[in-house]
């Protein structure tokens, strides 16, 4: 403005900050009490079996949560649901599905599933990803491949990750599908991860265990273990479409013929090998009537309740096995022993299997031990 010039009360000068409305706070105070306070108290028992009967998918998902977890705490609450859910289940038609990789598991668990939901099937999917040996993480991307699945109202898809237990197969696959038979599941699929003996721990949790395979793979039978073969209540020769169609009845006729050296199952039952397209859908419904004519089957001459019977009778063990290792490697002494051995063992002045006899020796002498002094007590 010029010198000597009277200030124009009108003028405003493109400097002045208007005076504009108030700034809410960066900070979200309910938030930020509800952090000071802690989180919400989790589920009782009671609420999350009542949850899962009712067929609240999140509520499943939370208690899934809580039985692959291993804090104690979650454990005690895990353990307390699958109890009030036991009388609740075995209703549901128990299939583990299994083949290497690239076979297209997923692809035809999705065409499968879909195919049921359709139907009036409820379906769970229980898909078990492996777990790296070196970040212990997993992918989990089983839900993003079978998209069409993961948007059916009646289908349940939960991804788990092995955790390194034997064969890929996660510990608490068999505790999940309680909870999933609670929550009205009619079939629940097992996905393995199609490597090591994962195939032996999902056989030994279904009622009907599917074989997938592929066509114009090389020798039809190379690198099949017989003992997996011997397992299979069926054998499907996937991607039977295009110009793969020949191949795939070609590997059909030599799969049959290669059982027909197998002896009978206990089960009375003939495994069967069909051909399938998950991508055009061809075979799938001759799968499922397959499946349908076992259980009839195996229903009528008691298989089916034997065999459920003696998988219980092996989760125990298994169930066992896995809290007796827990309780020795958890035991302080057991550790503190464990890091002296182990620079013997670096030293060269101990075998590893005298270590070992030497640790489980004094274990179960400690445990003798304690015992004496209860009963004295």
């Amino acid at each position: 403005m010029p010198e000597g010039k009277k200030e124009d009360k009108g003028f405003i000068s493109a400097l002045h900050v208007q005076q504009g409305i108030d700034q809410p706070e960066q900070v979200n105070e309910l938030a930020l009490r509800q952090l000071r306070n802690g989180r919400k108290p989790p589920l009782s028992a009671v609420q999350f079996t009542d949850g899962i009967l009712a067929g609240n998918r999140t509520i499943l998902s939370q208690a899934i949560t809580l039985v692959e977890s291993s804090l104690p705490e979650h454990q005690k609450i895990a353990q307390e649901v699958i109890r009030l859910c036991l009388p609740h289940t075995g209703n549901s038609l128990r299939i583990g599905i299994t083949g290497v990789p690239g076979v297209g598991k997923s692809t035809f668990i999705e065409a499968f599933g879909s195919f049921l939901t359709n139907i009036g099937q409820k379906v769970a999917v229980l898909a078990i990803d492996p777990s790296s040996q070196r970040s212990k993480g997993s992918i989990l991307g089983d839900k993003t491949r079978m998209e069409r699945l993961s948007n059916d109202a009646s289908a349940f898809i939960r991804p788990s990750p092995s955790a390194g237990s034997l064969g890929g197969v996660a510990r608490k696959t068999q505790e999940t599908l309680l909870l999933c038979e609670a929550a009205g599941f009619d079939v629940v699929l097992i996905e393995t991860v199609g490597v090591g003996q994962s195939e032996t721990a999902v056989h030994g949790m279904v009622d009907f265990f599917l074989l997938m395979m592929l066509s114009g793979a090389g020798d039809e039978l190379q690198g099949i273990k017989r003992g997996i073969m011997e397992m299979a209540d069926a054998i499907i020769i996937n991607k039977a479409d295009g110009d793969n169609i020949q191949r795939a009845k070609l590997a059909r006729a030599e799969y049959r013929n290669a059982l027909h050296l197998f002896s009978a199952p206990d089960s009375g039952w003939i495994p069967t090998v069909e051909t399938c397209s998950s991508r055009t859908g061809d075979g799938i419904e001759n799968v499922w009537e397959t499946i349908l004519k076992y259980r009839e089957l195996t229903l009528a001459n008691g298989h089916f309740a034997n065999r459920r019977l003696k998988q219980a009778k092996e989760t125990m063990m298994t169930s066992i096995n896995a809290s007796l290792k827990q309780m020795f490697f958890d035991n302080p002494q057991v550790k503190e022993r464990l890091t002296k051995l182990e620079s013997e063992l670096m030293e060269s002045k101990i075998s590893p299997y005298i270590a070992a006899q030497q640790l489980m020796e004094e274990w179960i002498g400690n445990i003798n031990h304690r015992d004496t002094e209860f009963t004295e007590a």
